[in-house]
């Protein structure tokens, strides 16, 4: 996705390309614990359910603070905000990686959710306010291009530590080094813009908390694409979590010899390569046909799920019969899951007003993760087991596979696991309903906000004509007249 770099000031790249580090570490904190799960599973004799409590745990200290960072990112030093919080995961993650009972390594994995909860909520503000148009639209690919990316090296870089150490607290102690370095960039290299910046919407001022809130729930492209995005952090958090355990337990069943920290490696290189393509491209998609078709961006997030949801369907159920095809199917359907990030980080962009997008950020930071992420792992963990004893019975019966002890409980464990991740294709579906239903109210709430950006005076009138008397009305007072 090539861009002329005469359109971008030396400061503004060097503070995007400091962002998207930390971004890339960032998420490589976050899954290198999924990269090393059955060893730490074994270590602490834990279950699959107890397995995903460690990132559902994570995930809810990360999204309750979410507004708290909005809060502040709308009307304080972001920079500031920002340094704070690589400060507090990285070194939550570095102490968290010396405890030696599961109830003390959950609480320090929980404590490094508050501290990431600061950045992913209000960095991708400061690109808002130094580019416009096709050029954030091509930024913002760059730096949620880090999300897959970053990932990927997290499943990569737990494996191959715990590899050549052995031990898998070592996985764990490598973002830490570079949190640090990434603090100094951070106050050395990051320019802190001024909200609206580069949109004329300088002389915008901030309203209430609480008014924001209410101006948001007001807003369809916004609370509909956020249902979506919210359908999307729930399958990528389950098949992160996931996918890796359950390909080594399918793959062994094939009668192959399974190295679980191979898959991990080939698991995060798939994670990477997917983000490297698909990312970028649903912002290239995005950017051609968004000339034509203003509703271009919400079709995209809802054709790239529905792409989705049958690759994965077949990967899932090709997991104990061919280890190639079901890496290629898992490959396709996350590059086509992988299209939605950078546009859904636009789209919320574009129809919410300067002074206001930190506390968008943080909201749909809140809704994607409480109802995504952070309780799909468990709750996959938990059907899981609660399946157990539903096919444990009519295994029993089959004969064969249960006069061999260590085959049969890696078929128990197998079917429960897959019964389980099929409950991600379903969502997939509801996910790219939500993003249908985003594409008929899309135009409209862009045009509201590019309206009142660019208007100094009162805007009353103007607003009536795009949003209607109710939306004008919450929104005159956002404005100096």
């Amino acid at each position: 996705m090539p861009f002329n770099l005469r359109e971008v000031r030396p400061s503004e790249l060097i503070t995007v390309t400091i962002l998207c580090f930390i971004n890339l570490i960032n998420y490589m904190d976050r899954f290198t614990v999924a990269g090393m799960l059955r060893k730490i599973k074994d270590d602490f004799h834990i279950g699959y359910d107890k397995s995903g409590l460690l990132q559902t745990a994570f995930i809810i200290s990360y999204m309750i603070f979410a507004p708290l960072f909005g809060y502040l990112g709308d009307r304080y030093n972001r920079k500031t905000i920002m340094g704070i919080g690589v400060f507090l995961w990285s070194l939550t993650t570095f102490i968290g990686s010396f405890m030696t009972t599961f109830e003390t390594f959950l609480i320090f994995r929980a404590m490094v959710g508050i501290g990431e909860a600061s950045y992913s909520t209000i960095a991708p503000t400061l690109i808002s306010d130094l580019f416009i148009d096709d050029v954030r639209s091509k930024m913002l690919a760059l730096f949620y291009f880090a999300i897959p990316v970053g990932s990927g090296m997290g499943y990569i870089i737990g494996g191959e530590m715990s590899k050549a150490t052995g031990s898998w607290q070592w996985g764990l102690r490598v973002t830490p080094v570079l949190g640090i370095v990434a603090i100094i960039l951070l106050l050395i290299g990051v320019r802190e813009p001024v909200r609206g910046e580069r949109e004329g919407g300088m002389h915008i001022t901030n309203t209430a908390w609480l008014q924001d809130v209410k101006a948001l729930t007001k807003n369809p492209s916004f609370t509909l694409s956020t249902a979506g995005f919210t359908c999307v952090s729930f399958v990528a958090g389950a098949l992160s979590w996931w996918a890796p355990t359950y390909l080594q337990i399918g793959f062994k069943l094939t009668g192959s010899e399974v190295d679980s920290l191979d898959v991990d490696y080939k698991f995060g290189l798939i994670g990477m390569m997917s983000g490297i393509i698909g990312v970028p491209l649903g912002s290239f998609i995005a950017q051609k046909l968004r000339v034509r078709w203003t509703t271009t961006d919400p079709l995209i997030c809802a054709t790239g799920l529905l792409i989705s949801a049958p690759l994965i369907f077949f990967a899932i159920i090709t997991a104990n019969t061919n280890a190639t095809l079901c890496y290629v199917l898992i490959f396709l359907g996350q590059v086509a899951l992988n299209l939605n990030w950078a546009i859904v980080a636009d789209m919320l962009l574009y129809v919410v007003i300067p002074t206001r997008r930190s506390t968008a950020e943080a909201f749909q930071i809140l809704f994607a993760h409480a109802f995504g992420d952070a309780g799909s792992p468990y709750l996959i963990g938990l059907i899981s087991e609660g399946l157990k004893v539903v096919i444990l019975p009519d295994l029993s019966l089959g004969g064969a596979a249960s006069d061999i002890p260590t085959v049969y409980n890696d078929i128990v464990e197998f079917r429960s696991l897959q019964y389980a991740l099929f409950v991600t294709i379903f969502v997939q579906v509801v996910g790219s309903l939500f993003f249908f239903f985003t594409a008929l109210y899309i135009e409209k709430d862009k045009a509201s906000v590019d309206l009142l950006t660019a208007t100094s005076g009162s805007i009353s009138d103007s607003v009536h004509i795009c949003n209607g008397e109710t939306e004008s009305e919450s929104q005159e007072e956002t404005f100096r007249t």
